[in-house]
């Protein structure tokens, strides 16, 4: 048998293994589909192809809020509450990572402790790069593996620091925020843009002598959402207090993420939704490639780096040194 043919049918028993829901197996796809190896990419896409007619079937949920806001702890408990009602739960949780040294904190299965060890959840912890939003550039088809190996919902927990958490929005089918009581006069710790991004806001915390806080922050939260959504009347998020701590307001909290996702299928919307992004999905990708051939060019490689000098001691325009590599890779006029 040919390296090849061996290669193929490799992939065939890879992706039979994730079907009857291998999670070493699921462990083992996803790393090849992180690596950054040319020759990796090629199986892992292949291996995409294979799984593909089996995803879909999931609901996806994205999980952002400020840092502190206890959005491990609440996946944690929520997770264990579906689990219990028997439904497979994956949990893609991207790790803050250095931008200096470039290390990544793994420590989601030590936050999750009590989820990592129950049959039916995956958690799989990604370092979140140097990508905006928080999410990994291969947590779309990370996404993609779970619904192939069975995993009833998908949640994704970002970072969560506020840089662009549209890329998340434009994965998922129901967008939670995570607040917290007196986040600087309430809404101070969250930004605008996350807010109208918000299908759920979920007032984490509400419990002890922070009830009555976290009651009054829900307040201004739906103060402030009636203000936004004034002009849009097809958005209106639901906000409600829990105590991830306390385990209460967690069934009410799914409600509302299975509520939403029903009147989105009901609609039509999520059909929609996930076509678009699948479209999105692909110029990502497309991007990527094109930088990555472009960037790959020895002429280009060589100047890269002196472009960068100039730029950085003030010799050049950041606008005039990206024209003059665009020329070098025949983009652009001249």
């Amino acid at each position: 048998m040919s390296a090849k043919h061996a290669s193929r049918s490799d992939l065939d028993d890879d992706a039979k293994a994730i079907v009857g829901g291998d999670r070493v197996a699921l462990g083992r796809a996803i790393t090849l589909i992180e690596s950054a190896k040319p020759e990796d990419q090629v199986r892992a896409q292949r291996l995409l192809e294979l799984l593909l007619p089996r995803t879909g079937k999931t609901i996806r949920v994205g999980i952002s809020g400020v840092p502190g806001a206890g959005k491990s702890t609440l996946i944690d408990q929520l997770g264990l509450n579906l689990v219990a009602l028997g439904t497979k739960v994956a949990v893609l949780a991207v790790d803050p990572t250095s931008t200096r040294s470039g290390g990544s904190i793994l420590g989601d299965k030590t936050r999750m402790g009590r989820l990592a060890s129950e049959q039916g959840a995956f958690i799989r912890p990604s370092p979140a790069g140097d990508s905006l939003g928080g999410v990994t550039k291969t947590t779309r088809e990370t996404i993609a593996l779970a619904e192939a190996a069975g995993y009833d919902v998908v949640l994704v927990e970002t970072v969560g620091v506020g840089q662009s958490e549209t890329a998340v929005s434009n994965m998922v089918d129901v967008f939670v925020v995570v607040g917290i009581p007196g986040a600087g006069d309430e809404l101070q710790g969250i930004k605008r843009g996350l807010l109208e991004l918000a299908d759920v806001i979920a007032v984490n915390k509400a419990d002890g002598d922070q009830v009555e806080r976290a009651n009054r922050a829900a307040m201004e939260y739906r103060t402030a959402l009636h203000i936004l959504a004034a002009g849009n009347p097809n958005w209106s998020p639901e906000v409600l207090t829990v105590s991830a701590r306390d385990n209460t307001g967690l069934d009410a909290l799914w409600t509302k993420v299975e509520e939403r996702h029903a009147a989105l299928e009901k609609s039509g919307g999520l059909v929609a939704r996930r076509a678009e992004q699948a479209v999105a999905w692909m110029r990502e990708i497309f991007e990527q490639r094109l930088l990555a051939a472009f960037k790959g060019s020895k002429e280009v490689g060589r100047r890269w780096t002196e472009m960068e000098k100039k730029v950085r001691s003030g010799e050049m325009t950041p606008t005039a040194a990206a024209e003059k590599l665009g020329r070098l890779a025949g983009i652009g006029e001249g």
